[in-house]
């Protein structure tokens, strides 16, 4: 019989990774997730979806590497898999290219990808603004099919969902016995941590089934990226910007920028806008905290911050998070036999 209650606050991807991730590996543990919104209708849903990481601040590149070959072998399973089309993930091939020579120009995540090389000059000629540029293969993960995909992974390992909204942690804590906090921006209140503010994201959506090949300049500003049904350009970066209305002139310019790399674009039809809010923080957080209610000391794994490398590494963080409950019910029974 299942004894641990578990609460994972947030239904987009790291929530529904971490909740999947609990209810796999740690048997003894029933999950419940709560979120006001789950997909369609999270900020996942609206990513673009290909795994291809940031480097995050005050975290070390080991931990880092970890989190992103942790996620790319599980979805390269996947991929590999008969759930592939269901679960919305697939290899996408591509390129990288840099107007000026970056710092480092092999980033840490070139091992995890599938063949990892600098591009030729016959290549770069495509691109008379950039002197140089990666080529390789990684993954595409597309949260609309995925996000429903885990959730029925989730139920099939004994897991529940609940549409509520979560506001006190404290309250929660007097009906679990551990707590995932995966709420994203929203632990912008409900911590309250300070360090946690939205990137506004605005892309659109594109009929043009002609591109195979994903194309992103390496400053993030613009990205072309090829997907089942609709190629997805972009984009913006907005820090600090909480609206959610489509902004024309923003529009204008991912279109110009777009066409400025890929010109094929010219006559390609836009067929959608999407607005969204990154949940970003100075760096990601990943670690133990703890509640105390009425004489109970209730775990709390923080798990939030991901900014636009959610998909990249959400796995991985989800892992290291199950990992850190598994640790802290470890001490608990053993100061229980003590």
């Amino acid at each position: 019989m299942k004894s641990v209650k578990v609460a994972v606050v947030g239904a987009g991807v790291v929530g529904l990774s971490t909740a999947v991730c609990v209810a796999e590996t740690l048997p003894e543990c029933s999950v419940t997730v709560l979120a006001e919104k789950f997909s369609p209708d999270t900020t996942s849903d609206g990513a673009a979806g290909i795994l291809l990481p940031m480097e995050f601040p005050d975290i070390s590149i080991k931990r880092q590497h970890e989190w992103f070959k942790n996620t790319f072998d599980h979805l390269l399973a996947i991929a590999f898999s008969s759930q592939a089309s269901e679960a919305g993930v697939f290899l996408i091939s591509g390129y990288q290219v840099f107007k000026d020579l970056p710092s480092e120009k092999t980033p840490f995540w070139a091992d995890v990808v599938l063949g990892f090389r600098y591009m030729t000059d016959q290549e770069l000629k495509r691109f008379p603004d950039h002197k140089f540029g990666q080529a390789f293969t990684t993954l595409k993960c597309e949260c609309q099919s995925y996000l429903p995909w885990l959730q029925k992974r989730l139920l099939a390992a004994g897991g529940q969902v609940l549409q509520a909204k979560v506001s006190d942690l404290q309250e929660l804590a007097l009906d679990f016995n551990a707590i995932f906090n995966c709420s994203g921006l929203g632990s912008l209140s409900l911590l309250p941590d300070q360090c946690v503010y939205p990137v506004r994201g605005q892309i659109m959506h594109l009929h043009a089934p002609w591109l195979k090949h994903f194309t992103r300049d390496g400053d993030g500003s613009t990205y072309i990226y090829p997907g089942v049904s609709s190629v997805t350009a972009g984009g913006t970066r907005q820090q600090g910007d909480w609206r959610l209305e489509l902004d024309n002139q923003d529009a204008e310019g991912i279109l110009e920028r777009c066409r400025r790399l890929e010109p094929s674009l010219k006559s390609a039809r836009v067929t959608g806008h999407w607005v969204g809010l990154r949940p970003a923080r100075e760096t990601l957080r990943l670690e133990r905290d703890e509640l105390k209610i009425q004489g109970r000391v209730v775990p709390l794994v923080h798990n939030y911050g991901h900014g636009g490398c959610g998909v990249s590494v959400s796995w991985g963080t989800a892992l290291n998070a199950s990992g850190l409950l598994h640790a802290a019910l470890g001490e608990k029974m053993l100061h229980a036999r003590l």
